[in-house]
């Protein structure tokens, strides 16, 4: 392996590397190739122990540093990120598999906005004066406490500084669990918030499967869990957050819808469509999977579609010509690929791909589904692969209606050159995420999340600072107080 994959320990814990070999053995398995690449070991209950009670021990003085001085240590880190991107996003395609060409521009880049962009606005979390009369309230806007963020794996380097840097700003302590599929990169980001001068105990990092979750999850130290992962996963860690009444953000999985009308940019919406089914092997939570096409274009689309596809480099990840790499995982492609017969079994047009490739490590075809009807499984269950549906449609109203029909609602497309259907449309959608004319941007200035079953709360934006703080009023009487006895 020509790059040092091996974490120099399992965990970090209270400012430095912690190792205990007695937790349950995590291969790390390199998906271009299926070789392991490294071990790590899950969280014993003394490792999860010793992470709470550093991050508890440490918050307070945290939460007592001005705003100011929070910012400079995470603006700091930023830097270093933006520094070191290279070996950053080299450790993200081992640990993801996901093409260097990818993850250069989008994942250590991404954490290290999220860093820059609360270090920045840390300084600026004030409460407010309200004047009664002679009296008045004034707030405090307060941290929560111990935040415990549980990552996903297909942006481990984000997701990480997405659910730490808000934490932080905010004057709270973060222990993160990454997913056992993807253990390496927040390691990295610990090291290096420590490095930018965060105290020990504030941002740890402990690795483990679900069993690691729960015990996080449902302990009374901690005050709020932050979840990126898919719906049951969600269900499961909200009833046990909602015991111990605990705040609670949600960012779930979804089956989006992306609508091409008739008068579409062809050539916008086919990119649109290929960013937002096939970019990460399409392993991304907010694609737009079930893509309704104007009757009057679908053929035309999909010509186009095929086409473009056929310019897709799948090959070596750390080859920056590759554009399109392997799948997270042998049993994410073999449920991916699963769903394809599915799609076939049922009467669906295979336009293009459909198969495994022939070639070590876990890679498919980007696969392209035609004539699908919506009461079909593979539009209507999330498959979190590199497979598109494609819908016809005629008439506004009824594509409004199918697009909306989904348990789901985290994100959703439109592609039209007709500004006033635009917005319409983008009003009528039931997501929390939408996009008019492009897919899936997703900067640290905007509100990210779902409606429905696809989660609660927002992540990034002014709006994730609600999300890990809390107000507190204090009135002030200036008069006498008058009792009846």
């Amino acid at each position: 392996m020509p790059y040092d994959t091996q974490p120099k320990a399992s965990h970090f814990i209270n400012g430095a590397y912690v190792e205990d070999t007695s937790g349950t053995p995590i291969d790390v398995i390199y998906p271009a190739t299926g070789e392991k690449i490294a071990t790590v070991y899950a969280a014993t209950p003394a490792i999860v122990d010793q992470a709470i009670e550093s991050a508890r021990n440490a918050q307070a003085a945290w939460a007592a540093m001005s705003g100011t001085e929070r910012g400079r240590i995470l603006r700091r880190a930023e830097q270093i990120m933006r520094e070191r991107n290279h070996d950053l996003s080299v450790l993200e395609t081992y640990d993801t598999g996901k093409p260097y060409q990818e993850t250069s521009v989008v994942d250590a880049t991404s954490g290290a906005d999220a860093l820059e962009y609360f270090g920045g606005m840390a300084a600026t979390l004030t409460g407010e004066h309200i004047q009664l009369g002679e009296n008045w309230v004034y707030t405090r806007r307060e941290a929560l406490g111990v935040c415990v963020g549980i990552g996903a794996w297909n942006y481990p380097t984000q997701i990480a500084c997405w659910k730490g840097a808000p934490a932080l700003a905010c004057g709270n302590a973060m222990i993160f669990k990454p997913s056992e599929t993807t253990p390496l990169c927040a390691l990295k980001v610990a090291e290096i918030l420590h490095e930018a001068g965060l105290p020990a105990g504030i941002y740890n990092v402990v690795q483990g499967m679900g069993e690691v979750g729960s015990a996080l999850v449902t302990d009374p130290r901690v005050d709020k869990v932050s979840l990126t992962g898919s719906v049951p996963t969600g269900r499961k860690v909200y009833a046990a957050a909602a015991e111990g009444i605990k705040h609670v953000t949600m960012e779930l999985g979804g089956k989006s819808p992306m609508i091409v009308f008739d008068d579409a940019d062809i050539e916008n919406a086919v990119g649109g469509a290929i960013l937002g089914n096939f970019y990460s092997s399409g392993q991304v939570c907010s694609n737009g999977t079930r893509v309704f096409v104007h009757k009057a274009i679908k053929e035309k689309f999909l010509t186009r579609l095929t086409e473009r596809l056929g310019n897709a480099v799948i090959g070596d990840p750390m080859d920056p010509d590759t554009s399109f790499g392997p799948m997270v995982s042998e049993r994410q492609m073999n449920i991916a690929l699963g769903y394809v017969e599915k799609g076939k079994a049922e009467g669906a047009r295979l336009v293009t791909g459909g198969a495994r490739l022939d070639r070590e490590g876990f890679y498919m075809q980007p696969t392209v589904f035609a004539d699908v009807t919506d009461d079909m499984i593979i539009a209507r269950e999330e498959i979190f692969g590199p497979v598109m549906a494609v819908l016809d449609f005629e008439d506004e109203d009824e594509v409004m209606a199918r697009a909306n029909d989904t348990e789901f609602g985290l994100a959703a497309g439109v592609f039209t050159k007709d500004l006033t259907r635009a917005h319409r449309v983008a009003a009528r959608f039931e997501a929390g995420t939408c996009f008019i004319n492009t897919y899936n941007d997703a900067p640290v200035e905007a509100p990210f999340g779902g409606s429905k079953n696809s989660g609660v709360g927002r992540e990034n934006s002014k709006a994730a600072i609600a999300h890990y703080s809390q107000l507190k009023s204090v009135f002030v009487r200036m008069d006498d107080v008058e009792a009846p006895f």
